[in-house]
């Protein structure tokens, strides 16, 4: 047998060539996750974004919902990479879900039926004189009512507690469901001492700071549709 040579290689056309590149590129693009930056706030919150810039004293956020934010330098801490990408959220549903039965997904403008810890709820929110209702519509959004809940920004518990919170209240053990409940609703019930519902839930979100900066409720999508949800659990 003869050696190979030029005459035994495989040339595939350049239209071809180009097709497969093109082919493969789309595919990585798609498999890709969006590049994502985490902001932390002199509040203690934190919040994922699509990117940033500087402008003089000002920071210019690239929301990942899409659409930009402005907010002076001295709001934030710093800014790392988010260590756990996730694909572009196509848009921001205010709308209740529906289930596959034709229902209104819990999540969206119904509480839970027998919200675990209820009884526990109902007695520490008369305590401080907050409603019981919000408390669990809160819970509801934030947690689904499971204990061990952790985000990916370190929020815990069944009230999400941040850990700057969490230590205000000195709370040893955030996944602890009674003394959880017991901080976040003092935590709640600060927040309603010095704003009105709408922009409280707003501050519990996104933190005060972003309330006072902007006047009123942050124009983060996230938060929006996190007040607009607890808010409609509350009222059925």
């Amino acid at each position: 047998m003869s050696a190979p040579g030029d005459s035994d290689r495989i040339v595939v056309p350049l239209k071809h060539r180009q097709f497969v590149a093109a082919t493969v590129l789309g595919l990585l693009s798609a498999a890709a996750p969006a590049r994502a930056e985490l902001v932390f706030f002199a509040s203690g919150r934190s919040l994922s974004v699509k990117s940033h810039k500087a402008d003089g004293n000002s920071l210019i956020i690239a929301l990942r919902t899409g659409g930009e934010v402005t907010c002076d330098r001295s709001l934030v801490t710093h800014i790392e990479p988010d260590e756990v990408p996730y694909p572009e959220p196509e848009e921001v549903r205010l709308k209740p879900d529906t289930t596959d039965s034709g229902s209104t997904d819990d999540r969206g403008v119904r509480l839970q039926p027998d919200q675990p810890y209820s009884e526990i709820i109902e007695k520490i929110a008369a305590e401080h004189g907050v409603d019981a209702k919000l408390v669990k519509a809160l819970i509801q959004v934030e947690s689904a009512f499971q204990p061990n809940a952790k985000s990916r920004k370190g929020a815990m518990g069944l009230m999400q507690l941040m850990p700057r919170t969490a230590r205000q209240y000195a709370l040893a053990d955030p996944f602890d469901a009674r003394a959880n409940i017991e901080a976040g609703i003092r935590h709640l019930k600060s927040l309603l001492d010095r704003f009105p519902v709408k922009l409280a839930l707003a501050a519990y979100n996104a933190g005060e700071s972003a309330v006072q900066r902007f006047g009123g409720v942050p124009p983060y999508a996230e938060t929006r549709a996190y007040v607009t949800r607890i808010l409609s659990l509350a009222a059925n």
